[in-house]
């Protein structure tokens, strides 16, 4: 898309991702959804995203650049099963020259309750090099866009937060 600046993408707020189902081989023994699963429905979310900022599968191809996971927050609130259908959430936090921080929500996607989240922080990474690089002035043009259209949304609960001991009475 970046090839074609005439077809700027639209930014909705937040991004989301189309509908997943929780397939059946990712049940755990304990009936739901394994929790390496959730990871991979967001990670879905992502790519999805990541192909409306410029920065997808072809970009990579293309540039030998890609955006690196560097940290991850993940909260299990609801079980999910088999055939369940999901939606993904992706609502931009910040961002600078370097890096992404994003936070996803994943949702039933027919009764709309919320089962997790995930918080994110992504590196910009020369392939070549395996180091940190700057994104390209496109990327951190679209990036300010989405930012901008996500500017209004709340913050979602759990942005920021740490794991910790609840506090003793």
């Amino acid at each position: 898309m970046l090839d074609r600046p005439d077809l700027e993408p639209a930014f909705f707020a937040p991004f989301v991702s189309s509908v997943m189902r929780v397939e059946p081989g990712w049940i755990d023994y304990n009936g739901h959804l394994n929790m390496a699963y959730y990871n991979v429905l967001f990670d879905r979310a992502v790519d999805e995203a990541y192909e409306l900022l410029g920065c997808g599968a072809g970009y990579v191809e293309a540039s030998r650049h890609s955006c690196f996971t560097a940290e991850v927050h993940v909260r299990y609130l609801r079980e999910l099963h088999a055939g369940d259908p999901v939606r993904v959430t992706f609502q931009l936090v910040d961002f600078d020259a370097k890096r992404l921080h994003y936070f996803e929500q994943l949702f039933h996607a027919v009764e709309g309750w919320l089962s997790a989240t995930s918080e994110n922080m992504a590196l910009h990474v020369d392939m070549k090099t395996q180091k940190t690089a700057v994104l390209p002035d496109a990327i951190a043009t679209r990036l300010a866009r989405m930012k901008a259209a996500h500017a209004n949304l709340p913050m979602p609960d759990g942005v920021g937060r740490r794991i910790a001991m609840p506090q003793k009475a």
